[in-house]
Parts: C-alpha cells; structure tokens; sequence
C-alpha cells in the first residue's frame, strides 16, 4: 500500500520498533501534542504536552506488544492525516486517526491522535 503521509507512516513505523525513542528527533523545539487513548470504551486517558510530556508517554508504553497499520492516509501542505488500526499479536485492538503539522524543516510541530476500540474500520 503507498502512502501519501510519510512523515506519519515513519512516525509509527519507529514507534512500533525496538527503538521507539527515536521518534524524539522528529520533534520541533516548539512540539505540542495530545494523544486521546481508549482502551475498553471507558473513559480516556488524554496524554498531552511538550517534549517532556512526549518523553513520559513513551517510558509508560507498552513495549514491542502494539503495532500500528495503515488503512489510509493523505497530505495537504504541512499537513498530514492517517487513519490505521492498531493491532495486539496481529489481531484488530482499536483503530485510531492521527493529524500532523511538519515545520519547514520536515519536524513535527503539533500532533493530535485519538484511539478508540469501539469503532473498526478494516
């Protein structure tokens, strides 16, 4: 499958890897994010911040156990969108949407991703 975000695409790509930290060097000095995680249809947790908050998220991971895949994606300008599913041991867990905004320098500058189990898409 091609992707028209590719930005996104390396993102989780390096999020699924054994070296998920690595996606701290995609970040801009002015990175604002929030990731909007549902598990069970419960409530949400909302992770948000800087680069100290994206830090944080990262050490509380689950490691090496989620991967994420692409159901469709597109760009316009700066920005990037990526609809995918996220799946545990390959089988469907949640899907999930996320929106980025690139820098003139190709780093991410706002990310926003909302995940929800209650709704699949593939």
């Amino acid at each position: 499958m091609t992707t028209s975000a590719p930005f996104l695409t390396t993102w989780f790509q390096i999020l699924d890897s054994d070296d998920a930290d690595r996606i701290l060097d995609l970040i801009s000095d002015d990175f604002s994010f929030s990731i909007l995680f549902s598990t069970d249809g419960s409530a949400a947790v909302d992770f948000h911040g800087g680069r100290a908050e994206m830090e944080g998220y990262l050490a509380q991971r689950e490691q090496g156990v989620r991967t994420h895949h692409l159901l469709t994606a597109a760009a316009v300008g700066p920005d990037e969108l990526f609809l995918g599913e996220v799946r545990r041991a390959g089988e469907p867990e949640a899907a999930f949407v996320a929106s980025a905004r690139l820098n003139e320098s190709g780093k991410v500058r706002r990310l926003l991703i909302g995940r929800s189990p209650a709704v699949q898409f593939a």
